[in-house]
Parts: structure tokens; C-alpha cells; sequence
């Protein structure tokens, strides 16, 4: 099986951190691509807190995001992708699973890599990373976070 493009999905967290060795590992022994992904939830469909927020407000909210992700790829390109043929930076906005499934079929990756649980960690298994394996068109591996403090 030849595996020619890898999708890491991030939200940043350590739990997503911890599938960074798996990713750099497939895209030096297959020599594929590496494709991060950051998705920002769309907060312009969420209710209103703290007072009403017109929409040029949340367009630049949304943008500020996307600059920091953007910031944050860099970073990690930097430090631990290193020895990796190509590493190309994505950042979405809308439903993290949603975003995730259209980026697999739109880029025609090969195999996926992500945490089994994302920041909010409320679970043993993330919802996102459930709703991405119960309908992802091609393998998805699932890296348990390390052991915690909690544990």
C-alpha cells in the first residue's frame, strides 16, 4: 500500500502532540506528504455570550484565529517535522469532524493520524476523532494521549 499523503488533525493540545512521532515516521519511511490541519469552530453560528457581537466583530475574531493557528503550524513545522520531504499547513473553519472528512476526500489523503481525544478531553474517546473513524473513506490510526497526572 503506498502511502503518498497523511492528514495530521491538530487542535494544539498534547493529546494531539502525541501522534507527532507517528506522523513524522510515515512521512519519512513512505516519503509522503505531511498535511496539518487546524480547524477553528465557526463561533459566528454559535449563540451569543457575553453581549451581541455584530458580524465584522466575529470576522475579525475568526481572523485573529486564523493567524495564530497559522503561527502555530509554523512552529511545529519547525521543530518536529524536520526530516520530512514536504509539510504543507491547512487551518479550516467549521465543524471540526465535518472539516476534517471534507479535507480527506477534497486532497485525497491516504491515511490519517490523530489523538484519540482533543483539548476538551471530557471523554476516553474523543467525539471528533469517533465521528472521523466511523465515516473516514480511508485508515485512520489512533494514538492514545501519555499518561497523565490524572491517571
Amino acid at each position: 500500500m503506498e502511502i503518498r499523503k497523511v492528514l495530521w488533525p491538530t487542535d494544539f493540545s498534547d493529546s494531539a502532540a502525541a501522534a507527532l512521532p507517528y506522523v513524522k515516521s510515515l512521512g519519512i519511511n513512505h516519503d509522503s506528504e505531511i498535511h496539518l490541519l487546524h480547524v477553528i469552530d465557526d463561533i459566528v453560528h454559535h449563540e451569543a455570550w457575553y453581549g451581541e457581537f455584530d458580524e465584522a466583530h466575529m470576522v475579525k475574531l475568526t481572523e485573529k484565529l486564523r493567524k495564530k493557528a497559522a503561527e502555530r503550524l509554523d512552529q511545529i513545522c519547525d521543530r518536529h517535522l524536520e526530516g520530512c520531504r514536504l509539510f504543507i499547513k491547512h487551518v479550516a473553519i467549521g465543524d471540526p469532524a465535518a472539516e476534517i472528512l471534507k479535507f480527506i476526500r477534497n486532497e485525497k489523503i491516504d491515511s490519517v493520524v490523530m489523538a484519540k481525544e482533543g483539548e476538551s478531553g471530557n471523554f476516553s474517546f474523543g467525539s471528533t476523532t469517533e465521528r472521523v473513524v466511523k465515516h473516514s473513506p480511508v485508515p485512520v490510526t489512533v494514538i492514545p494521549a501519555g499518561k497523565s497526572d490524572k491517571d
